[in-house]
């Protein structure tokens, strides 16, 4: 079974500031199924964007798990990752969105073998 959303953004959160990272929802989705992306900033005017990754990257005897694909590369300027962010919102008003500061940029989420 799938962890809600809501449950899943609160680990990524609570790992991330465990962690010596502050994190925190930017924008709240859907508490069952909204997609979740993540903005890793390095504090230096610099972010990256992770999103969901598509299907073809889920491997079949792990169906459930989340996995996420680099949408804006670690070290363009936050501005592009926010422009991106707009038009995800335009698109899916229930996402969720998570910034994560970090200055080693660690994002705290499984990415796709791809990524």
């Amino acid at each position: 079974m799938r962890l809600k959303s809501a449950i899943f953004v609160a680990a990524i959160v609570r790992t991330a500031n465990g962690a010596g990272a502050f994190a925190a929802v930017r924008r709240r989705g859907s508490e069952e199924a909204g997609t979740v992306f993540v903005k890793v900033s390095t504090l230096d005017g610099c972010a990256a964007l992770y999103g969901p990754a598509p299907q073809s990257a889920f491997d079949a005897s792990f169906p459930t798990d989340r996995l996420f694909r680099l949408l804006v590369p670690a070290g363009q300027p936050e501005a592009e990752s926010e422009a991106r962010m707009e038009k995800e919102v335009r698109f899916d008003p229930d996402l969720w969105f998570v910034e994560i500061e970090d200055r080693q940029g660690r994002s705290f989420i499984d990415l796709a073998p791809d990524a």
